[in-house]
């Protein structure tokens, strides 16, 4: 099939590199031309690994091309999907659909044949359907169908769970629509992928539901954390056996310095706000986001109790600061509240990440950036792990503390052993969820 993608960014890209590698030809399409030139000269403005080889392979191969042109897109294609961005509102609850309704009137008014809108973005329940009335009302003569398909890629690995999906949900209301959306994803029938066939509400909401379900795993497991440091109790041991039980399962048991990213912190926020405005209050969500940011605020006490008491005029290397390894992505990553409030505590801050200078220079200007763990910790009197990258797991510890001025360690993403980091002659220890 040719299918159009409006929106060339973090999903859109993604989702229209891998369309092209289960067989489709694909147009992407933004309203950016700078970033639609570089683009076509190979030049990708996000991390994630291998989507740079299998976007040019798709070019190369003419399978994939790129304009800022919505209305040639649309014509040439069978079906438009809508991934543009849907920011927190200005109220900072509620979603801002701008740029959602403004990509499906250009689609049809461009539209000169049969079309079906695919929303890839995430929307709050009722947006396809209002997109829909939008289309209807206001070009009558369009041959126009609407669904919703919502899409489930973590950063880092979203090539991989693009090719390989735990589930399709396809929100259409039409046999038309339905046949459209089951001709895209035909490669995966003989995958064991469930596909999901809703209205568009369902459809929309799943997305939500799962977002929120995972962000209150994550803020769960901080909150026992800090119970196993006031007990005893080892969080990794109580994880584990938590996990363990079928009904809940490992995944997102991991504690650290609270959720970030481009998805759980919107999102919740949506849900919160879809909640309210439907006279059905999301409490659990509501503690989610508190117990989040609650999270931080600890990290940060915690860092300062290591200390002594006082950061002031210490030295502390940082490793990482993206919200999650494998990605460049700043977006309410934890280190934009907990290096900020170590810098107003007096500290001296020297971040190492393979990949967050790119957009963490401009978010963190109280910071110095350096290529080298090694070079971060000569002369630190405490060392932060903010990001679980692999490059830190396989640092020689007994090196980094031989450096520093003081052999001191916030572990908060407890990527090393206790054992590892006391063999290594680290004096001071702090692991989330355990006592040193």
């Amino acid at each position: 099939m040719k299918i159009a993608v409006i929106g060339s960014g973090y999903i859109g890209l993604v989702t229209g590199v891998c369309l092209t590698k289960i067989g489709h030809e694909v147009i992407c399409v933004d309203k950016d031309a700078t970033k639609i030139a570089g683009l076509r000269r190979g030049e990708v403005p996000i991390f994630e690994p291998d989507l740079v080889d299998l976007m040019m392979t798709a070019v190369n191969e003419g399978r994939l091309t790129f304009t800022t042109d919505t209305a040639a897109a649309t014509r040439q294609s069978d079906a438009i999907m809508i991934a543009v961005g849907t920011p927190t509102a200005s109220n900072g609850t509620s979603t801002d659909l701008s740029y959602v309704f403004a990509a499906a009137s250009e689609i049809a008014a461009g539209a000169d044949s049969f079309k079906v809108i695919i929303v890839k973005s995430t929307v709050p329940p009722g947006t396809t359907r209002r997109i829909l009335d939008l289309v209807q009302s206001s070009y009558p003569g369009c041959d126009i169908e609407v669904a919703s398909n919502p899409e489930f890629l973590r950063e880092g690995s979203a090539i991989f769970d693009f090719m390989n999906p735990s589930r399709i949900v396809i929100g259409a209301e039409t046999p038309r629509a339905r046949a459209v959306l089951d001709r895209i994803y035909t490669h995966f029938t003989q995958q064991p992928c469930e596909m999901v066939h809703t209205g568009f509400e369902s459809a929309e909401l799943i997305k939500f539901a799962s977002n929120g379900f995972l962000a209150t795993k994550v803020a769960f497991i901080n909150e026992v954390a800090e119970l196993c440091e006031k007990t005893g109790a080892n969080v990794r041991d109580v994880a584990r056996g938590m996990g363990l039980d079928e009904r809940i399962g490992p995944k997102f048991l991991n504690a650290g310095p609270g959720f970030g990213g481009s998805c759980f912190p919107k999102d919740l926020r949506a849900m919160v706000a879809i909640g309210k405005a439907a006279g059905a209050r999301q409490l659990i969500t509501e503690a989610a986001i508190s117990a989040n940011e609650h999270a931080k605020r600890r990290m940060v006490e915690n860092i300062v109790a290591l200390a002594g008491g006082s950061i002031a005029g210490l030295k502390l290397a940082i490793f990482g600061v993206t919200f999650k390894p494998d990605t460049d992505d700043m977006r309410e990553a934890p280190a934009l509240d907990i290096l900020p409030a170590l810098a107003a505590s007096g500290a001296s801050l020297r971040v190492v990440d393979p990949e967050g200078q790119h957009h963490g220079a401009a978010l963190l200007p109280m910071v110095s950036w350096l290529e080298d763990p090694y070079t971060a910790a000569e002369g630190a009197h405490m060392i932060v792990v903010l990001t679980e990258w692999a490059a830190f797991r396989e640092l020689d510890l007994s090196r980094l503390a031989h450096k520093m001025a003081k052999p001191a360690i916030a572990d908060l993403r407890n990527i090393y052993s206790l054992e590892a980091l006391k063999k290594a002659n680290f004096v001071k220890l702090y692991q989330v969820g355990h006592r040193a």
